[in-house]
């Protein structure tokens, strides 16, 4: 099977508010007053939780299928902890993202215990999300555009 690409494209609003389309869709993401933004939408790490929800109900339901069993439902509750002093430059001591991300999945079904088991396990290894945030993704960030050149004393 040949790989499947996705591609989102972002602006700026302000300093803290993006846009982004995605497909016909358009998220918006804002950091928190209290962090100095307008609250017009989560911010990029509550997007990843919920990004991370959205993959686990997928993966669920189409591995409950294969499983045979019904899913009626699935309750999900993700919280994780990070250290802002590295994204604020205050301290380059602990890393950027989340420490752990606790997962706490409530299904609606009538399957045993056994099978359950068996289904969680499966979640997490075929998940693209839970893979991306368990491995290490290679990342390219590639500078574009027209810019004015300065020296380095012009910029002091």
């Amino acid at each position: 099977m040949e790989d499947l690409k996705f591609r989102v494209q972002a602006h700026s609003e302000n300093s803290t508010k993006t846009i982004v389309k995605a497909r016909g869709f358009e998220i918006v993401l804002d950091e928190p007053e209290s962090l100095g933004g307008t609250n017009q939408g989560a911010n990029p790490v509550e997007y990843m939780l919920a990004a991370f929800c959205g993959c686990i109900n997928v993966m669920g339901h189409v591995i409950a299928k294969e499983m045979n069993f019904e899913l009626r439902s699935l309750k999900i509750k993700m919280c994780g902890n990070l250290n802002p002093e590295r994204l604020f430059g205050s301290s380059f001591e602990e890393r950027a993202g989340y420490k752990g991300i606790d997962v706490s999945i409530e299904p609606d079904c009538d399957a045993p215990i056994e099978v359950l088991e068996k289904w969680l396990k499966n979640i997490e290894d075929r998940c693209p999300v839970s893979d991306n945030l368990s491995n290490t993704t290679p990342i390219s960030l590639l500078l574009k555009g027209k810019f004015h050149s300065l020296k380095m004393s012009e910029l002091a």
